[in-house]
């Protein structure tokens, strides 16, 4: 997860989604990824208290500020490099798995009132963003 000042996905040069301020995305699913996770993913970043409240600190959540999510499927995040040159992504749920999981998830984020884009499952994207702040954060249940 990144915190951003703007992020948006194109796809074939069309872009396809875009946000304000708030979070971009990077969604993996492994093979035995289910409800706990998604639940406690949903839970953590829609509380996680990293954007600067009156006094400069970092203590408003994404609620606060009126934030937007950008999330985006990428398997590639499971990708094994310990062999070989080429990457291994066995670690990887398959899609016919990680697609109605990742979909359930942007379903859940959005049920939380915050504003939610998403790219396309499996499409080759090009996702551009404009940091804000060094905010990237790793999750993993």
């Amino acid at each position: 997860m990144q915190r951003v000042a703007k992020a948006q996905v194109s796809i074939d040069e069309q872009v396809v989604s875009k946000i304000r301020q708030g979070f971009l995305l990077l969604v993996g699913i492994a093979p035995d990824d289910g409800e706990e996770q998604l639940d406690y993913l949903v839970r953590k970043i829609t509380n996680l208290r990293v954007f600067s409240d009156a006094a400069g600190k970092m203590n408003a959540s994404l609620a606060d500020i009126n934030g937007e999510i950008l999330s985006i499927s990428q398997f590639t995040l499971y990708a094994d490099t310990k062999k070989g040159n080429r990457p291994s992504f066995t670690g990887a749920a398959k899609p016919e798995i990680a697609a109605p999981l990742y979909d359930e998830f942007n379903r859940r984020l959005a049920a939380t009132g915050i504003h939610v884009e998403t790219g396309e499952f499996g499409a080759d994207m090009q996702v551009e963003l404009v940091n804000d702040g060094p905010v990237t954060i790793i999750y993993e249940k």
